[in-house]
């Protein structure tokens, strides 16, 4: 469902132990909701609890929640990282995205 690269990996377990979360038990929560310049925009924390309807990923030991409305939304999505100088952090590469904005952090279908 959610893929998850080794750089967005090693950055996320980095930020879940700053954070008090341990990275082999908590979740990274991912999400849309409406709103950006594109119309939809991408929800990303960490969380120590699922929801009865939260969908759960996992990929390269980094364990992904969605909750049901958003699972259509992300099908297919790769979470990336880029670092150093001109990174931009994390990025969704969403396949379901028809148009994104500049930035990078809103689509539209």
């Amino acid at each position: 469902m959610i893929k998850v690269s080794e750089d967005a990996r090693k950055k996320i377990s980095a930020l879940m132990e700053e954070e008090g979360f341990n990275s082999l038990q908590d979740f990274v929560r991912v999400g849309v909701k409406s709103g950006g310049c594109s119309g939809l925009s991408y929800e990303l924390k960490f969380d120590k609890s699922k929801a009865d309807d939260d969908k759960l990923f996992e990929d390269n030991d980094i364990k992904i929640v969605v909750d049901k409305r958003s699972v259509l939304y992300l099908a297919g999505t790769i979470l990336e990282y880029s670092g150093g100088l001109n990174g931009k952090g994390f990025i969704f590469n969403n396949p379901n995205a028809q148009r994104t904005c500049g930035c990078g952090e809103s689509f539209s279908l």
